[in-house]
């Protein structure tokens, strides 16, 4: 009886031993975010964080929702090639990498560039990226991280007729006329500070929607920056980039969140000085412009 007893209790300690080194599986169905401080976790992203805070919800929740503008190549455009939509481009990828080192699964929120802010404002999505560039008045509504895609560009300008665009040579040049920009963007900002104040804006929903209104004489101009510009240009012969140029030197995009998530925006930016560091938004970059082409959609 000593002996049962005895190899009774040995097994109960080899079960408890294995049951403990024994890792549980996820439910079928999911995915198994990683855990803090494993390699798709930075440092910072994965260290200790506000249990009430905006970057312990995401972790908990296992996903963080970016919003985005889907209409803007090589950025953040659609493939549907495969039957279903896919969301692709350059932003996209760091938005998945953003959240690949917090350890969480990306979930993307398509929507108008002008409703971004008031999603991240309500918090109906963590974070928003979509060409942002940095200015004073979305720097008090949101948190801006550092910069990204710091290379400089071709600047800000107006894409006009072809056979106008000698005329439009100075700020002056465009008095009276109808610009189209896009809403909520930086061109629109640098239309009313730059141009004339009886300028006429044509709020528009995406940049090709100028384009039109161009081409048809609805507009006089469509604000855009210089790289769009260049390449609409060699898609539309009949239209140029004018002579003015806005006074503006880019300085890169920037990745939003809501004002006052600073642990969140802390974390992004520790991410993003690897992104910079490793050069892998220019990679990025070129992957999503060739596969832009490949599909026949016109980058900007």
């Amino acid at each position: 009886m000593k002996k049962k007893i005895v190899i009774a209790l040995v097994a109960a300690m080899t079960l408890t031993t294995l049951s403990g080194c024994q890792k549980s599986q996820p439910a079928p169905g999911t995915t198994e975010a990683p855990a803090a401080g494993t390699e798709s976790g930075t440092s910072g992203a994965a260290g200790d964080v506000d249990p009430d805070g905006a970057l312990a919800k995401i972790k908990a929740a296992g996903k963080l929702t970016m919003g985005t503008a889907p209409d803007f190549a090589p950025w953040e455009f659609k493939d549907v090639s495969s039957g279903t939509t896919e969301y692709v481009g350059c932003d996209i990828e760091l938005g998945k990498y953003i959240a690949q080192q917090l350890g969480v699964e990306l979930e993307i929120k398509p929507m108008e560039f002008s409703a971004i802010q008031q999603a991240l404002s309500s918090g109906t999505i963590d974070m928003g990226i979509s060409g942002f560039a940095y200015t004073e008045k979305r720097a008090e509504a949101l948190g801006l991280s550092d910069r990204y895609n710091t290379n400089p560009g071709a600047g800000q300008g107006l894409l006009v007729l072809k056979d106008q665009a000698s005329v439009y040579n100075s700020a002056e040049s465009f008095s009276g006329k109808k610009i189209a920009a896009q809403n909520a963007s930086l061109q629109q900002n640098l239309v009313q500070e730059q141009l004339p104040s009886d300028v006429q804006m044509q709020i528009i929903t995406q940049v090709t929607d100028g384009v039109m209104m161009l081409s048809t004489g609805k507009v006089d101009a469509v604000a855009v920056s210089g790289d769009n510009g260049e390449s609409l240009v060699k898609t539309y012969p009949d239209l140029a980039m004018a002579e003015f140029k806005f006074d503006y030197t880019s300085e890169g995009n920037v990745v939003a969140v809501k004002k006052g998530n600073d642990e969140l925006l802390n974390a992004i930016n520790e991410i993003l000085a690897q992104v910079n560091e490793e050069g892998l938004y220019e990679e990025w970059k070129e992957d999503a412009k060739a596969l832009a082409d490949s599909l026949g959609i016109e980058t900007h």
